[in-house]
């Protein structure tokens, strides 16, 4: 455990994995960076440059700076922090990069989706470039503090997320105060923008259901009755919930994509530290993270297409994961605490998906191995520390 100094100080001081990729897109495009509260969008962005002036929507003097347009453009880069608030924030960021001659470099950052805010049309259409920053995960911990005890680095993912601040503090004390203050800052500071107040009790309590059922398809009819509401307002409440980072969807794959969306999605949380105390549930809702953090780096980096899916017939056969590669199955991904032996449903799918390559991650495993089909096992502390999707 280090000092609250000692880990600002790792913290202003990290490379982050986008920001080789964020620093060639500033020289042509405003650069839009989201993702989950407290991710270190901010810390990232004030490192892009050491010239830079930085205004948040959220402080009155800097709003009023905003609106009256008054930033030093002398600068490198200008930083808007939480702009998506403004009222037709797109049309108004449009015509800075429009009318502006020689105007600095722009990254706006927020934690909330920017594009869920439609009510202003796409007003920006081929002016950005978006990047999505996920808390960190095994391979990016690798990178930053070195490839020692990674058995340890994941022991310590599983406890406490992989929120920067909290895993480098490495307390589980402070860890779970600063759990229930960042969750209190969502939804009482960041819903009220998307949601009527009064619901916000019920969507603490859909949160806490949600907790529950990770790795589980939910349903949407259950829950309505727990929450005694329809099943549109759980779904927009889920709705919500994605768009402020809290909690992100796994569809079943069909071969018919539109049938997927008419059954049971599978809901995991940014931060596996909010997940109970089951080890198996934990290790999954890692691997999820880990899988979504990695296709995000390959969309909004490489320009690749991946898609995220489960796989489950109505027998109840499932495999936790499949990816998609140019909308074809590429992947399969079982997660297991402790299980050496493959699963059988590799078998059964392989029947459906003939040549998907598959891989099965176990947290306690003695010895690797490989299977004549080509099947792996793999432990998690490995296949997460060099996570590949192919």
């Amino acid at each position: 455990s280090l000092d609250f100094s000692g880990v600002q100080v790792i913290m202003a001081a990290m490379n982050r994995y986008l920001e080789k990729y964020i620093q060639k897109d500033l020289k042509r495009k405003i650069v839009l960076l989201t993702g989950p509260r407290q991710t270190g969008k901010t810390t990232l962005a004030k490192m892009l440059k050491e010239n830079f002036d930085y205004f948040n929507y959220d402080n009155a003097e800097h709003r009023l700076n905003l609106l009256e347009k008054t930033w030093d453009r002398s600068k490198d880069l200008v930083i808007f922090d939480e702009l998506h608030k403004m009222k037709n924030w797109k049309s108004w960021l449009k015509g800075i990069y429009d009318t502006e001659t020689i105007p600095p470099s722009i990254i706006v950052t927020g934690s909330a989706k920017l594009d869920a805010y439609k009510k202003v049309g796409d007003s920006l259409a081929g002016r950005f470039f978006e990047f999505r920053l996920h808390p960190l995960d095994l391979k990016e911990i690798k990178t930053v503090l070195g490839p020692e005890d990674l058995g340890g680095k994941l022991d310590l993912l599983l406890k406490l997320g992989g929120f920067p601040e909290p895993y480098l503090e490495g307390d589980e004390t402070y860890y779970n105060r600063w759990k229930r203050s960042h969750l209190d800052i969502i939804l009482k500071q960041d819903l009220v923008d998307l949601e009527n107040m009064r619901h916000i009790t019920s969507i603490e309590t859909l949160i806490q259901l949600l907790k529950k059922k990770v790795g589980s398809p939910i349903s949407y009819r259950s829950l309505a009755e727990d929450l005694q509401c329809s099943d549109k307002t759980v779904k927009r409440w889920l709705t919500v919930l994605e768009t402020l980072y809290v909690v992100f969807k796994v569809p079943p794959f069909h071969r018919n994509i539109s049938r997927s969306l008419l059954k049971a999605p599978k809901y995991y949380f940014y931060d596996t530290g909010q997940v109970p105390d089951e080890p198996g549930m934990k290790l999954e809702n890692l691997v999820a993270c880990s899988l979504l953090k990695e296709i995000h780096f390959r969309e909004d980096c490489l320009g690749e297409k991946r898609g995220f899916y489960y796989l489950k017939n109505k027998d109840g056969r499932e495999i936790d994961f499949l990816i998609t590669k140019q909308e074809k199955p590429a992947l399969m991904i079982e997660v297991k605490w402790s299980d050496a032996e493959r699963s059988p449903n590799f078998s059964f799918f392989e029947k459906y998906l003939a040549g998907v390559n598959k891989i099965q991650i176990v947290k306690d495993l003695n010895r690797e191995k490989t299977y004549p089909d080509g099947t792996e096992i793999r432990t998690a502390q490995n296949w997460l520390s060099e996570i590949s999707l192919e």
